[in-house]
């Protein structure tokens, strides 16, 4: 159910119905707002130009039944979304885990974006619409980078994405990824507790920070298995703020290699010439426990066969 819309003079308002309750408005905008590129919708945002019940907001406000939501003038709101070509939409076909009549968990691959936007041919969402044409209510739980790979989540029900967007919240569900890292990992760094600032560039780049005033983020760090000059690690975050891992591996001087955002260029550079050509991050596993509906599973993405390959060849040069 979309929520009412009411004309007055050049400003839209939006009457918030309850199956629109709890998303993040920056989430909301960027669904309903289609053609309008994610820099104008934080800047909006920023200048107080959209308003909730006559108030400012931040970008991580969460919306409630009954919120008066106020758009200003907005010149793109018709123009059409990105149309996924047939070949994107063979690659979501193909990279599908599970499904079943609630959520949909996928392998994304590295490189396609969560979202489309200027610049991108369609991205997970828009691919996976135009493949279920059926099902009006496919949304995003969850975000992974676009570089990053692995298992990432898409509800079908808005039943079902509110329940776990609870779940994340409370972290009733848990992730696991695989992340290979410059240098020698200090075994007894097992926990990352820092908390972590965004800021929202004027181009709407996002970069996080360790900041004291920042909010709370803790991850959990384990060795898989040493290089000559990198370590594989098996990463749990606890909560799950945006770059988290990126930024919390980087905060102990050991930058996830392949992150051209807060990694250590001189040393991608040297990896590209073990013929890694992406961020060596990928979401290995979830697993979902909602025991009020009986609803259990554990989903796990294999690791891509470029990542693979970039081990075996580490592990070949440690040999030699």
């Amino acid at each position: 159910m979309n929520p009412s819309i009411i004309k007055h003079s050049a400003v839209t308002y939006l009457d918030i119905s309850a199956d629109q309750a709890g998303q993040r408005i920056d989430n909301f905008l960027h669904r309903h707002l289609k053609g309008v590129p994610k820099s104008h919708i934080y800047r909006i945002l920023r200048t107080g130009e959209v308003r909730i019940n006559k108030g400012r907001i931040k970008p991580t406000y969460r919306l409630t039944k009954g919120d008066i939501l106020r758009l200003p003038p907005l010149q793109h709101l018709d123009s059409a979304p990105k149309v996924p070509s047939a070949n994107r939409k063979k690659e979501l076909a193909n990279s599908i885990l599970y499904e079943d009549a609630h959520l949909l968990i996928i392998n994304k691959p590295s490189g396609l974006a969560v979202h489309g936007g200027t610049g991108l041919n369609g991205g997970v969402i828009e691919g996976l619409r135009a493949l279920y044409p059926n099902m009006p209510h496919l949304e995003l739980v969850h975000r992974l980078d676009r570089d990053t790979s692995g298992c990432l989540m898409i509800s079908k029900k808005r039943s079902m994405l509110r329940r776990l967007h609870e779940s994340l919240r409370q972290t009733d569900i848990h992730k696991q990824y695989l992340a290979l890292v410059r240098g020698h990992w200090n075994p007894r760094i097992t926990r990352v507790e820092a908390p972590l600032r965004k800021n929202i560039l004027q181009s709407g780049e996002r970069i996080v920070r360790v900041n004291e005033a920042g909010k709370h983020a803790a991850t959990y760090f384990s060795i898989e298995q040493r290089f000559a000059t990198t370590t594989l690690l098996r990463v749990k975050p606890l909560t799950g703020r945006t770059h988290q891992i990126r930024v919390h591996a980087a905060h102990q001087r050991h930058p996830i290699v392949g992150d051209t955002k807060y990694g250590d260029e001189k040393f991608n550079k040297l990896m590209r010439d073990q013929s890694l050509k992406r961020l060596f991050l990928h979401a290995e596993k979830l697993d979902i426990d909602l025991p009020d509906i009986n609803y259990h599973l554990s989903i796990q993405a294999p690791l891509p066969a470029a990542l693979q390959g970039v081990l075996n060849r580490l592990e070949k040069m440690d040999a030699v």
